[in-house]
């Protein structure tokens, strides 16, 4: 079993599966953009648990993506919107859709998403705002950013590797 939190990890993408790398917390994120937004639905549409829908919504509510709005008061029942943080997700959500739908759906894309301006589908890219141009994996670098920390748990000829601008997908050994 995986851990719930990676503390010895010093890695954005390691914090961020911390909030939202529990398969239930994606699809909940989903159906919200989708305008699900009731506990009976959320439950109807994914067939989870009533206890693990809570305890995600729970967790969704505490993490600061969703906010409960009360729709009745007797008995006090809530609907649950998306936050200003949960939409900073749409690209890396659109993204993972879009991958499945080329990798993981033969039959095409169950759902698209489209500019309302225009009508066009929309795709998630890496884009360079100076350049305004798209990035390919194989175009963009890495480099150790403000956060990092040396580890010293690797051996030190990959944490010195780690440690100095490269090429993205160049080989560390």
């Amino acid at each position: 079993m995986l851990p719930r939190t990676y503390d010895e990890q010093t890695c954005s993408i390691a914090r961020t599966l911390e909030i939202v790398g529990e398969r239930w917390t994606l699809l909940i994120l989903r159906d919200a953009f989708l305008g699900i937004r009731r506990f009976d639905d959320f439950q109807a549409r994914l067939e989870v648990s009533r206890t693990v829908l809570a305890r995600r919504l729970d967790d969704l509510v505490e993490g600061g993506l969703l906010r409960r709005e009360p729709y009745q008061r007797k008995p006090l029942r809530h609907e649950y919107l998306p936050t200003e943080k949960a939409l900073e997700l749409w690209p890396a959500l659109l993204a993972l859709g879009q991958w499945g739908a080329r990798h993981a759906s033969p039959e095409g894309a169950p759902r698209e998403f489209f500019h309302t301006a225009c009508g066009t589908r929309v795709e998630a890219v890496a884009r360079c705002p100076h350049c305004e141009v798209d990035v390919a994996a194989t175009e963009a670098g890495t480099r150790p950013g403000p956060g990092h920390r040396r580890r010293d748990v690797l051996p030190e000829a990959l944490e010195d590797e780690l440690a100095r601008e490269r090429p993205l997908l160049a080989g560390v050994r």
